[in-house]
C-alpha cells in the first residue's frame, strides 16, 4: 500500500468523521456531536496547534493521525503530543499506523520540537506491538481527572 500522508483540508471532513467514527466505537465512546466539531474546527484554526494529518491513497482516507504541539518544562522549546491515531480495519497490517507515525516524527524535526510522545490503551496488544518498535514505554501511568 503506497499512501501520502497530508494536512486536512475542508472537503476531507466527511472522510474524516467516518473515520473518527469508526475510532470511537473501537474504544467504546459515545461523544456529543458538539465535541467532534469542535475538533475539527480548531484543526483548521490557525490560532490552534491541534492539527490531522491524513493517509491517503488516490481518493481514499485511510487513517489519521490528531496532533498538536506545546511548551515543556523538559526541554527547551516544545514537545508534540500524537493524541489520536487511527487506521481502518481494511488498511490494518499494511504499513499506514507506521506511515503516519513516520511522518509526525519528521514533521516534528522540521518544526524543532523536542519530543514526540503518546498514550495507548494497554490492552490494545496490535498497537502496542508498532508502538514498540519505535521507543519503548517509558513507564509512566495515565490519570485523567473530570471536571
Amino acid at each position: 500500500m503506497t499512501v501520502q500522508i497530508r494536512n486536512t483540508t475542508p472537503e476531507d471532513e466527511a472522510a474524516w468523521r467516518g473515520l473518527w467514527a469508526q475510532y470511537l466505537t473501537y474504544y467504546k465512546v459515545d461523544l456529543a456531536p458538539d465535541v467532534t466539531a469542535n475538533t475539527w474546527a480548531r484543526a483548521h484554526d490557525p490560532a490552534s496547534p491541534m492539527r490531522i494529518r491524513l493517509a491517503v491513497e488516490g481518493n481514499t482516507v485511510f487513517g489519521f493521525a490528531v496532533h498538536l504541539h506545546h511548551p515543556s518544562t523538559w526541554v527547551i522549546g516544545e514537545d508534540c503530543y500524537l493524541e489520536d491515531l487511527f487506521v481502518s480495519e481494511t488498511a490494518r497490517g499494511k504499513g499506514v499506523g507506521r506511515a503516519l507515525i513516520t511522518d509526525l516524527a519528521a514533521l516534528a524535526k522540521a518544526n524543532g520540537w523536542q519530543r514526540l510522545y503518546w498514550h495507548t490503551d494497554e490492552g490494545n496488544a496490535t498497537a502496542r506491538r508498532l508502538y514498540d518498535s519505535f521507543t519503548s514505554s517509558d513507564g509512566h501511568v495515565r490519570y485523567r481527572m473530570k471536571l
